[in-house]
């Protein structure tokens, strides 16, 4: 039995290992300066703060922090969005009777196996050939936050998960709800939500995650470097600044200290909210 715990453990250590050194070296590396991060062999401790690489990748030719802003703007509306619209539907599936409704959300489901690849033309097409105002996406739009946001502000997967976690809400409170005088509304409100609050969160990190993290679409709708994302940012600083690989880590770092907070933070509300429905 300790014998077995004691490989267990040194298992574990070492895989925790791999995963977090590249995060460490990163973070590292951003706050070392050019002599040692190309010194051989590598250092792998910092000796003292270096702030020039923040400092140079902020004040390049590439516009890092107007980037760093859309990212976030960008980010807050698909997550808030995505919230809304997943909220809404999950309830219309569980606790409203209509024709059809199971069809409906195997077509639901039947998106999540659609890759995104296959739809970013269709999707490109469609969006820059709208008007808005009477002029073109292509025109005045293109690159904007509407376009930017507007194919992911509704989700399959947030819908499927909460609606797994609305189906182990006790019917009972539901109709001692109705009896009461509780509308739809006041019951989503003030009894469903609080109840449900991991899926929520489970739902809302994971649709941050992937928002924060886009890259494809914000390169291809975007028309200016002042347009795009953070992400695109850090393709640029590699671009053009290939031989000062800490401007690079710089950059690196200022993308993933967000999300490395929400997983630190957030980690047990997601595992709780993906498990929801698992076990009735």
């Amino acid at each position: 039995m300790r014998t077995g715990r004691v490989v267990t453990y040194v298992v574990l250590i070492g895989a925790a290992l791999l995963v977090i050194f590249p995060v460490y070296y990163v973070i590292a590396g951003s706050v070392m300066s050019p002599g040692q991060i190309s010194s051989y062999p590598p250092d792998l401790f910092p000796h003292g703060f270096f702030t020039g690489n923040y400092k140079g990748a902020t004040s390049s030719g590439t516009p890092i922090g107007q980037q760093y802003l859309n990212s976030v703007l960008q980010t807050s509306i698909i997550t808030l969005s995505q919230l809304i619209t997943s909220v809404l539907a999950a309830y219309a599936f569980v606790f409203m009777k209509m024709w059809g409704r199971t069809l409906l959300f195997g077509l639901f489901l039947a998106t999540l196996m659609v890759p995104w690849e296959s739809i970013v033309l269709p999707n490109y097409l469609t969006i820059t050939s709208w008007e808005l105002g009477g002029h073109g996406l292509t025109k005045t739009y293109a690159g904007t936050m509407i376009a930017l946001v507007l194919p992911f502000l509704a989700n399959a997967f947030g819908v499927f998960l909460l609606r797994q976690s609305f189906l182990q809400f006790p019917v009972e409170l539901r109709d001692a709800a109705t009896i009461d005088g509780a509308g739809h509304w006041r019951f989503l409100s003030r009894i469903l939500l609080p109840l449900n609050k991991p899926a929520l969160m489970a739902v809302g990190l994971y649709v941050f995650l992937s928002a924060w993290n886009q890259f494809f679409w914000p390169l291809l709708i975007g028309d200016s470097a002042s347009r795009r994302t953070l992400q695109i940012g850090i393709s640029q600083l590699n671009d053009a600044e290939a031989a000062d690989p800490g401007l690079i880590l710089a950059g690196v770092t200022l993308s993933i200290l967000p999300t490395l907070a929400i997983v630190i933070f957030g980690q047990r509300f997601i595992v709780r909210g993906l498990t929801a429905g698992a076990i009735r």
